[in-house]
């Protein structure tokens, strides 16, 4: 497998790391971090030395019960980092956002990947895509950030989720979005309760089956702060590699984490015990 964008190729055979750069304020773990140029260019440099594939650029929190920007904000925050990234690091640059115009003027400034919590669903976002001819990562999400985390349900999770991106995936396809640069997100922590967060991470197998790249983004979210019994996400890194890495053993090509250093070290044992075995 792998995905392509101009002259950008990213072989999706082996295991990715996606590192995450919010540019914003009120991100769950790192708001207000690096929302300025140098420091998000700086964090960038060091996330790429430990191991990163991909940079994900986000400039609007989408913690439960966060709140929407303006277009404009969104566009304010996150351009000019794309612009200073792309000229100065050799890295694929992934856009966390499902505002089309963000998506086609992060593109003009030098992105390569369109990463859609709302999998493409906003008006015009998917002729957007195929216009621009990017890799998409389609995410699940019941309800929205305000209101996802206010008691959700389902009959069968893994069948609900799997049957929407299954849909999401066709209509990806029908208006022109090559099915080899489409990503599959399952949306832990997106309208879903802890168990059924674990649910999906122990069937994430089965959504690997159907054929497309699977991106898992579990880090430092509360079912990992529930399983660990830790309230502060930035104590959850050891428990966050724990679910990258069986994330990983379960077949999910590219897994988005806050701590790459760490996810990298892991990984790095377990292809190590692969290799043992030729």
């Amino acid at each position: 497998m792998k995905i392509t964008f101009k002259d950008r190729t990213l072989d999706l055979n082996s295991s990715r790391i996606m590192g995450i750069l919010n540019v914003t304020p009120d991100s769950f773990s790192d708001g207000g971090r690096y929302n300025n140029t140098d420091k998000a260019l700086s964090h960038a440099q060091m996330m790429i030395k430990d191991g990163a594939d991909i940079i994900d650029i986000g400039g609007e929190s989408t913690r439960p019960g966060a709140t929407p920007v303006s277009v404009q904000e969104e566009l304010d925050r996150v351009i000019p980092v794309v612009e200073r990234i792309s000229k100065n690091l050799d890295v694929m640059i992934s856009i966390d956002t499902s505002q089309p115009l963000v998506m086609s003027e992060a593109v003009k400034a030098g992105a390569h990947i369109w990463n859609d919590i709302r999998a493409l669903r906003l008006d015009n976002a998917l002729e957007t895509a195929a216009k621009l001819c990017v890799p998409v990562i389609l995410m699940h999400m019941q309800g929205n950030p305000k209101t996802m985390q206010v008691d959700p349900h389902y009959d069968d999770v893994t069948k609900e989720v799997k049957d929407f991106l299954i849909n999401r995936a066709n209509d990806a396809i029908n208006v022109g979005i090559k099915k080899e640069n489409i990503i599959l997100d399952l949306g832990f922590g997106f309208g879903k309760s802890v168990k059924h967060n674990f649910t999906l991470l122990d069937k994430m197998d089965e959504f690997v089956s159907l054929g497309y790249p699977v991106l898992s983004a579990l880090s430092r979210k509360s079912m990992i702060g529930a399983a660990c019994s830790i309230d502060c996400p930035e104590n959850r890194v050891t428990g966050s590699v724990a679910g990258a890495l069986i994330s990983i053993m379960k077949g999910a090509q590219i897994v988005r984490v806050h701590d790459v250093k760490e996810t990298k070290q892991a990984f790095d044992v377990y292809r190590s015990m692969l290799e043992s075995r030729k």
